[in-house]
C-alpha cells in the first residue's frame, strides 16, 4: 500500500469509528449589537446548542452602527437597529430579506409587533425589545415634583444630571418641549431646539448611553434621562436596598411626550451567514430565552410567550411596563443631511460647555 492509499484508508477508518481526522471548523456568526443588550448566557446557549461560535461587537448609538456598517461592508451577519434605522436601511437596499420559514418562533411575538409600519410584511427584521426614554429621579435628593423636561434641566440641578449620549434624543426632547412633533425636523425647528439645548447641555455632568444607571446608583448624579431598561434595573436595585443604604428612585415619562423605541434584529446585505443568523433569531424568540433576556435587560418584552413566564412582581416594574397610556412616539428616518445637521448642532454645543 503506498503512502497516499494508507492515508485515505486510515482517514476512512477514523470516520467509521466517529473520530474525524481533523475537527471541522465551527461556523462563526458575527453579531453587531447595542452594549448591555444580549446576555452572555444567551450567546453561550446558542453556541452550545448549534455547535457554532459567535463574535460580538458593541455600539452605543444607531449612528455609530450605521457608520461602522458602511465602513465594514459585509463584515457582520446580524445587526440590531432601531425602528427609524430599519426604514433607512430598507430604503437604501442594505438589508437581506428574511426567510420566514427559518423563523417559526415568530408565532411567539405579541400581535402588536408583527405588522409594524416600518416592516409591514415582517420580511426585513424581527423586533428584539421595545422601550421608552424617561426620567429617573433620586427621591432622596430631589424633593420637587418632576414631570417634564424643563423640570430636569433646571439650574438648581447643574452638574447633577446624566443623559443619553444620543444627539437625536437630545433634539427630540427640545422639540417636544417647544410643542413640536419629534419627527418634524427642519432648519426652523432645529433653530428652536438649539435655543433650549444651549441652556440645557451645560447643566449635564455625564453623557452616557452605555450604562447611565451607573452614575445614578453611585450617587454621582441625582437625575437622568435614560433608557427604560436601565431605569428598571435602578428600580430593582432600589427595591433590594436596606437600612442606611436604602435608595428610592422614581421613573417618570415626560408630560411633553417621549420616544418609544423598537429595536430589531436584521441581516445586513451580503452577510456571509444568513441562515445561521436566522437560526439565532429563531433561538432568541423561544419563550424561555426571551424571558432570560428580559431578566438581565428589562426593557419592554415583545414576546407574548416569554412574557407569560415573568412573575407578577416583575410585570409590576413601572419602567419596563409603564402604566396608563403614556404619550410615546417612534422615530422615523430622516435625510442624511438633516442627521448631519443634528450631529453638528449638538456637537458644537457640547464643545462650548
Amino acid at each position: 500500500m503506498n503512502k497516499r492509499s494508507f492515508i485515505i484508508a486510515f482517514t476512512a477508518a477514523l470516520a467509521a469509528f466517529g473520530m474525524p481526522a481533523q475537527a471541522a471548523k465551527k461556523e462563526t456568526l458575527s453579531i453587531f449589537c447595542w452594549s448591555e443588550y444580549i446576555p452572555q448566557s444567551v450567546i453561550d446557549g446558542f453556541q452550545k446548542q448549534f455547535n457554532v461560535k459567535c463574535n460580538v461587537e458593541n455600539y452605543a448609538s444607531n449612528e455609530e452602527m450605521l457608520a461602522k456598517l458602511q465602513a465594514g461592508g459585509n463584515k457582520y451577519d446580524l445587526i440590531q437597529p432601531s425602528e427609524y434605522v430599519i426604514e433607512e436601511l430598507v430604503k437604501d437596499g442594505k438589508l437581506e430579506e428574511l426567510n420566514l420559514a427559518n423563523i417559526p418562533n415568530l408565532k411567539n411575538l405579541e400581535p402588536a409587533y408583527t405588522a409594524l409600519d416600518y416592516n409591514p410584511d415582517g420580511k426585513w427584521c424581527v423586533p428584539w425589545m421595545s422601550g421608552s426614554v424617561g426620567i429617573v429621579v433620586n427621591k432622596a435628593k430631589v424633593k420637587d415634583p418632576i414631570v417634564g423636561y424643563e423640570d430636569v434641566f433646571n439650574e438648581k440641578y447643574k452638574k447633577r444630571l446624566v443623559v443619553l449620549n444620543d444627539n437625536r434624543e437630545l433634539v427630540s426632547w427640545a422639540l417636544a418641549t417647544k410643542g413640536i412633533a419629534i419627527n418634524e425636523i427642519n432648519e426652523a425647528n432645529l433653530a428652536q431646539a438649539k435655543e433650549l439645548l444651549a441652556k440645557w447641555i451645560p447643566l449635564v455632568k455625564v453623557f452616557d448611553s452605555d450604562s447611565p444607571k451607573t452614575a445614578l446608583l453611585h450617587g454621582d448624579v441625582d437625575m437622568g434621562l435614560v433608557w427604560n431598561g436601565e431605569a428598571a434595573k435602578i428600580l430593582e436595585e432600589a427595591k433590594k436596598s436596606k437600612g442606611k443604604k436604602k435608595m428610592e428612585f422614581e421613573y417618570v415619562l415626560p408630560k411633553e411626550g417621549a420616544h418609544r423605541f423598537i429595536d430589531n434584529l436584521a441581516i445586513p446585505k451580503g452577510a456571509k451567514q444568513k441562515e445561521l443568523a436566522e437560526k439565532f433569531i429563531n433561538y432568541v424568540l423561544e419563550a424561555k430565552v426571551s424571558a432570560e433576556i428580559w431578566r438581565e435587560f428589562p426593557y419592554t418584552i415583545v414576546n407574548a410567550e416569554g412574557k407569560k413566564l415573568l412573575k407578577p412582581d416583575e410585570l409590576a416594574n413601572p419602567a419596563s411596563f409603564p402604566p396608563g397610556e403614556p404619550k410615546l412616539e417612534i422615530f422615523h428616518a430622516i435625510p442624511k443631511d438633516v442627521a448631519a445637521a443634528i450631529d453638528k448642532l449638538v456637537t458644537d454645543l457640547k464643545n462650548k460647555k
